[in-house]
């Protein structure tokens, strides 16, 4: 899942980049989320992409998502003018598709979903383009926080008061 296409960038400006992520991902938390549904992009008559859907806590990757876009403009990225739309890429097509048999099989599969993963960190990728495909270089792994509960037990609970 790509929250934020950066394109070119020179290898003097990855610290930085890593820095923005790293303040961008510093306040949130540990979220489940899960695949629900595919469906492809452009078109159905013309698919270049195909993905499956988001179900889960979607407010929280929404939120991560503004957050990493926030930070990265403020070092010249310019912020994206679509509204996100949160996908797994699963597949990708360079050649025509028959229209008839793919919406034949997203009828077949449109009620596809996963078991709930964690998001637990976000990754800083570099991908090189080559004619069999991408190749990915990971350059920094930045954690989100882990969810702490506040209390243990029911005793623990029952001597503090939590005024909001």
């Amino acid at each position: 899942m790509t929250l934020k296409f950066l394109g070119d960038i020179r290898p003097a400006d990855v610290q930085a980049v890593s820095a923005a992520v790293t303040e961008a991902t510093s306040s949130h938390a540990v979220f489940e989320l899960h695949g629900l549904g595919i469906g492809v992009f452009p078109h159905i008559r013309n698919p270049r992409v195909f993905w499956a859907g988001i179900g889960g806590d979607v407010q929280a990757l929404q939120s991560l998502q503004t957050s990493v876009e926030n930070c990265l403009s403020r070092l010249g990225f310019e912020k994206e003018r679509r509204p996100f739309k949160g996908h797994l890429t699963f597949g990708r097509s360079k050649g025509k598709i028959e229209s008839r048999r793919l919406m034949d099989a997203m009828a077949d599969w449109g009620e596809f979903s996963t078991r709930s993963f964690s998001v637990k960190h976000v990754t800083f990728f570099q991908s090189d383009l080559q004619s069999g495909g991408a190749i990915y270089t990971r350059l920094a792994t930045l954690p989100l926080v882990a969810a702490k509960p506040i209390f243990s037990d029911l005793a623990e609970r029952s001597r503090f008061s939590i005024l909001e």
